[in-house]
């Protein structure tokens, strides 16, 4: 009865011995590569587990953020359209709220463009 409790395993003990390992060696001490290293010593563990033992050590989870709120708790900025180009770059929210009302000017987008080209090249 004594040898099975001497092989018994304090898996809370291994948890912050990998966590402390682990931050000797400047990397932070996460579940997952916990997990990892104590089930190649054949010690089984689960995350819930790891987290409330590493969170008694002073080791806080990362922030995540939430659907549309910044880490700040702020909401999220409009995403800003993708830029195709160096000309699209340069392009703002504003501009194309102006191009919007210059196409409806001239009864369509196709029209506006017909334009713009033909101004184009009377200007080059």
């Amino acid at each position: 009865m004594a040898d099975a409790k001497a092989k018994e395993v304090n898996k809370s003990e291994e948890i912050r011995k990998v966590a402390n390992s682990m931050k000797a060696k400047g990397e932070k001490p996460r579940p997952v590569t916990i997990i990892t290293a104590l089930g190649k010593q054949g010690i089984e563990v689960s995350s819930p587990q790891v987290s409330m033992v590493l969170k008694r050590m002073g080791f806080r989870p990362r922030k995540r953020r939430k659907g549309g709120k910044s880490a700040t708790g702020r909401p999220a900025a409009a995403k800003k359209p993708v830029a195709r180009g160096k000309a699209a770059a340069a392009i703002s929210v504003d501009d194309l709220l102006a191009a919007k009302k210059v196409a409806e000017k001239f009864g369509s987008a196709d029209q506006a463009i017909k334009v713009l080209e033909a101004l184009k090249r009377f200007e080059g």
